[in-house]
């Protein structure tokens, strides 16, 4: 296993493209947060002059790692080339020469692509906290104005950044199942992105309630994203982390799927 892993990490850091896919999943992820809390933070201070300066409503935390849902598609950007981009070459047919207990080489390439996507989710989700947490104080998201405090040692705030790092993990999990799946890069990243962004625009679609929590229970950006929320957690179709549950069955199901193929596949 070691030696699986130092083959998928030197592939991993001699090419350019994991690393600027890394960058770009920090970069999104704190300068959209930014502006998504920029924006709403002015709308709620327009919002508290109409209603005696007070606010309501809002979910601070899930303001602030709103890029997420924009930053994910680079993730799986990412880890659908871990894996495809081998088959688009051929090297696929080296690397399980070199390695031929498949399942061996197949969990190195996992660990250090989901680690790789894990250690990028960490500044990006805790910068985006904090740079979003500081652009809402200042325009007077506090207790007095009718917010809770944005401290990250609070459970529900420390349970939504932790939960977001392992969203993004298993994000790249999801993907490079798929990835084993399609084999073909464009394809599997248009399957993945449909994946995610379709249950979100059905479930806003359906005029039955019924169907809409459905749909957000069981659609993997859907359900997984609930762990990011911190303020009415009654109204949730689930809890956070049944939520984040949901996209860990995904993921596990996907990467199951595609690799009971690649030890089967006669192919490569």
């Amino acid at each position: 296993m070691r030696y699986a892993l130092h083959a998928e990490w030197t592939k991993m850091r001699t090419v350019a493209g994991p690393s600027w896919l890394l960058l770009a999943t920090v970069v999104l992820t704190i300068g959209l947060g930014a502006v998504i809390a920029d924006a709403s933070a002015v709308a709620g201070s327009a919002s508290s002059a109409l209603n005696s300066g007070t606010h309501h409503g809002e979910d601070g935390v899930r303001l602030t790692l709103g890029g997420i849902q924009v930053s994910q598609a680079v993730i799986a950007i990412l880890a659908v080339q871990a894996v495809s981009g081998e088959y688009a070459t051929g090297m696929i047919r080296t690397t399980l020469t070199a390695m031929p207990k498949r399942l061996i080489a197949l969990a190195a390439k996992a660990c250090v692509t989901v680690g790789l996507a894990s250690l990028a989710a960490l500044p990006a989700v805790f910068g985006a906290f904090l740079l979003g947490r500081a652009i809402l104080v200042g325009h007077g998201f506090t207790p007095a104005h009718g917010y809770n405090t944005l401290n990250l040692t609070d459970g529900p705030i420390l349970r939504a950044t932790l939960g977001t790092v392992l969203y993004l993990a298993l994000i790249a999990l999801l993907s490079m199942g798929i990835a084993l799946l399609v084999q073909e890069t464009a394809v599997a990243i248009g399957a993945v992105l449909a994946l995610l962004y379709l249950f979100p625009l059905l479930a806003a679609a359906v005029g039955d309630p019924v169907w809409r929590r459905h749909l957000e229970q069981a659609g993997p950006m859907t359900a997984g994203l609930l762990v990011q929320t911190t303020t009415d957690l009654s109204a949730l179709p689930l809890s956070p982390w049944q939520g984040l549950g949901v996209l860990a069955l995904w993921a596990v199901a996907a990467a199951g799927i595609g690799a009971v193929g690649l030890t089967r596949s006669s192919s490569v």
